[in-house]
């Protein structure tokens, strides 16, 4: 297939970075170069901001009806290119083309929702208890905006940042993934067919992200910062933003427990396991990373996920009939092996898998550990990887002691017949976002964040599009 773009995107157009360097993206299937793309300087960061404050007063004065359209026009054009962004996708990031099309269905799908909510953003107007002054408030566009998303889903986890911030009528300028630039920059094409005006999106491209980063969230116009990543960089990041007190929107790690109950549907929860654990290869934020299975369901659980697992197809994402593509590098690939290893050498069994393959490409085969000790690294980081980590319970109390038992709080799985116990775990869970007998959360009309050290604030939702508004309260009377 033919990439068309490989340059920067700023002001509407695109151009070389002025250092004249490019990087290579590199098909992780094969290790082969898929293109060299231009490399974003400190001197391009700043003319994209510049370009985006430019086109900030005439886009957050657009009518909402009129951003409306442009949206959903987004929508149907990133809709009726599904299966040449899904390919592109697939090529830079590995995962198989089942997971690349869902993801452009899921990245579609944030265009229509914020055409849908760029309309309803209502204020209010009451009368102060005591003094009988009038209470108008009313919400603006909060400003531009600096976008950093990551590799795992690199057309998803920027429409969930740049549809909110359209509809709200901010403009912006997103550094994509240095290891999956190119579905970014090919969405950029689709935004100007739609007629996304020049400069309110910006996509730079670069190798040096700590530098640009930085000088985006110092210039003068900066006035929030998205960003979508590890928990380490997130950190970093909040206190480049405390210089200039920069409204944070923070997604970062997780370390999602998946608990199954002896009463729970054994075809249920593992069918939940796979969407949990294998969708994405694992390489999500929402992954269950830690299962922790009843005793008197235990061995039939772990006996059906080998099962399942078992069966699915390594190779290529492009081969339709694979499931198990490669990871996004070779530093993923070996911080899998390394958990693998660690965990097995502290006693736990490899039921399957737990070797990594030869030969080419970034390749780890599907694996389920089976009592693993509670000391494994794989309990206290993301595996980010085709890994299931299991762990045998007696109890409710200790199960919910040992998912709470990590810095990390975005997401979580159970899975029982009783319904008020499931609620009841639910409640007692410190995650936000927590699917009951369910093995996936993510939803654009849900409110997608984390507890704890896993972000600040929500994506998703209407509480989406309020990231990217300030509430101006006026005092009157008449």
């Amino acid at each position: 297939m033919t990439i068309s773009r490989t340059e920067l995107f700023i002001a509407g157009a695109w151009r070389e970075g002025t250092g004249g360097r490019r990087f290579p993206v590199v098909n992780p299937a094969d290790e082969e170069i898929l293109a060299n793309v231009a490399d974003g300087t400190v001197d391009d960061a700043l003319a994209a901001m510049d370009a985006a404050a430019a086109a900030l007063p005439a886009w957050s004065a657009t009518a909402p009806r009129a951003r409306a359209e442009i949206l959903r026009k987004c929508f149907e054009l990133i809709t009726a290119r599904g299966e040449f962004l899904s390919r592109l996708i697939t090529l830079e990031n590995g995962k198989p083309l089942a997971d690349s099309r869902a993801e452009v269905a899921y990245a579609a799908e944030f265009f229509r929702w914020y055409s849908e909510e760029a309309v309803r953003v209502i204020g209010q107007v009451s009368r102060a208890p005591s003094s009988g002054a009038r209470i108008l408030v009313q919400y603006r566009p909060a400003g531009v905006a600096v976008l950093v998303t990551p590799w795992n889903y690199p057309a998803a986890m920027g429409t969930r940042k740049i549809a909110p911030a359209l509809a709200a009528g901010c403009t912006m300028v997103l550094k994509p993934a240095e290891e999956t630039p190119l579905t970014m920059l090919a969405l950029a094409e689709i935004f100007t067919e739609a007629g996304v005006p020049s400069g309110a999106v910006n996509i730079l491209p670069t190798s040096d992200a700590p530098g640009t980063v930085a000088a985006m969230l110092h210039h003068p116009s900066a006035r929030v910062v998205s960003f979508t990543g590890s928990t380490e960089v997130g950190r970093h990041l909040l206190k480049l933003a405390a210089d200039r007190v920069l409204n944070p929107r923070m997604e970062l790690g997780g370390n999602a427990p998946f608990i199954v109950f002896d009463d729970a549907d054994l075809e249920a929860a593992v069918s939940g396991a796979m969407i949990a654990k294998m969708r994405n290869l694992g390489e999500a934020c929402t992954a269950a990373n830690r299962f922790f299975v009843q005793d008197g369901i235990h061995d039939r659980f772990v006996d059906a996920l080998a099962q399942q697992m078992g069966v699915l197809k390594m190779g290529s994402g492009l081969d339709e009939t694979v499931r198990v593509g490669p990871l996004v590098n070779a530093s993923a690939r070996d911080k899998v092996d390394n958990l693998v290893q660690d965990a097995r050498g502290r006693g736990a069994r490899a039921v399957l898998g737990g070797q990594r393959p030869n030969g080419k490409g970034y390749f780890y085969p599907a694996t389920v550990l089976a009592d693993v000790a509670e000391g494994a690294e794989c309990f206290k980081t993301e595996i980010f990887g085709p890994v299931a980590a299991v762990r045998r319970f007696a109890c409710a109390d200790d199960a919910v002691a040992w998912a709470n038992d990590t810095d990390h709080g975005l997401s979580a799985y159970i899975y029982t017949r009783d319904v008020a116990r499931g609620l009841r775990v639910c409640e007692g869970l410190e995650f936000g976002m927590v699917g009951l007998n369910r093995g996936l959360v993510s939803d654009p009309a849900a409110p997608f964040g984390g507890m704890k050290q896993s972000g600040l604030g929500r994506e998703g939702a209407h509480e989406g599009i309020l990231e990217f508004l300030e509430a101006q309260y006026i005092s009157t009377e008449w």
